[in-house]
């Protein structure tokens, strides 16, 4: 385990040239203390790892040193191809790279490994889309990505519901949800989240701009799920349903049950309190359960489901 973490430090440091004992903790998930021992280890090996001070300093390793003990686990080369992402990396343009580097990787291991990966490709498959696939377009992903890469500010016309908006923008991060994209980027002073399949322009532009130095994309992207989440509109109900429709209702996208009354022993039907997300998704998914739910509060819903049942119905009736 030691001397796994040992070369797990060497190949962080040779990556990114300066990381603190802080961050090899958070990235090793072990205390600070750990690191220090463990730099100590490293002189003792004859490995020139040292120490910067002040504010900036870190870890680091002396200039032009590296390491050529990149043996990789099975478990390691597994997980490379167990994660990659087909349709992200075709968006990026870089799906036959990853491909390519991959059979280089496995042309260069042992046989069993081979012969482990060639299985796992047969009997195990990650689809990150969902049913529902989305005709969005990402024209401009791959200016988005290059401003992004190459930290150069961004131009961008963005389509904000009937509206066309100007910005000029610090690009610091893509995201891939599923199928869509999303850029993260600093406009006046404020973190912002871009559906990039609604940019009606992009253009990158030839001023740099300073990344922010305590950003941390995974970590906004989390924070940034959690306010969406918090800040969903929530419409709250009371239904009376058929037992065999709880579970499946439960699953209903947002919407979420908060409470369940009781009931008579061997009775078919509950009354449940559940949240919605507005008026009009609630009578949607009510209507979808046909005879098998009912509304009993509020009496707006009531009354919206009874409005749109009679209007089906006249339709029908109209046409025999």
């Amino acid at each position: 385990m030691r001397a796994d973490r040992l070369l797990s430090i060497l190949l962080l440091l040779q990556n990114y040239g300066k990381m603190t004992s802080r961050e090899l903790a958070e990235k090793l998930e072990v205390s600070e203390r750990t690191i220090f021992r463990d730099m100590e280890a490293l002189s003792a090996a004859s490995i020139p790892v040292y120490a910067e001070r002040g504010a900036g300093g870190g870890w680091v390793l002396s200039e032009g040193y590296k390491t050529n003990l990149t043996g990789m686990k099975t478990e390691e080369i597994l997980s490379l191809l167990l994660s990659n992402p087909s349709k992200q990396l075709d968006d990026l343009g870089i799906k036959v790279d990853f491909e390519a580097v991959f059979q280089k990787l496995l042309a260069a291991s042992p046989k069993s490994i081979k012969k482990d990966a060639e299985m796992v490709r047969q009997r195990m498959l990650i689809d990150g889309a969902s049913w529902h696939q989305s005709d969005e377009s990402f024209e401009h992903l791959r200016t988005v990505q290059e401003a992004v890469w190459e930290e150069r500010k961004l131009y961008m016309q963005y389509r904000r519901e009937e509206v066309i908006v100007e910005r000029v923008v610090h690009p610091l991060g893509i995201v891939a949800k599923r199928n869509v994209w999303y850029l993260v980027a600093e406009s006046d002073g404020d973190m912002r989240t871009y559906r990039i399949s609604r940019l009606m322009n992009a253009r990158m532009l030839e001023e740099s701009f300073e990344r922010p130095v305590d950003f941390d994309l995974e970590r906004y992207w989390e924070q940034s799920m959690d306010r969406f989440k918090k800040n969903l509109p929530r419409y709250p109900a009371r239904l009376r349903i058929n037992e065999k429709l709880r579970t499946r209702i439960g699953k209903e996208r947002y919407t979420k049950i908060m409470r369940s009354h009781e009931t008579k022993e061997g009775c078919e039907w509950t009354e449940l309190d559940i949240e919605f997300e507005t008026l009009e998704s609630a009578c949607e998914i009510i209507l979808s359960y046909g005879p098998l739910v009912e509304v009993l509060a509020p009496e707006e819903l009531r009354a919206k489901v009874v409005s749109q049942v009679k209007a089906i119905a006249s339709i029908y009736t109209n046409t025999l």
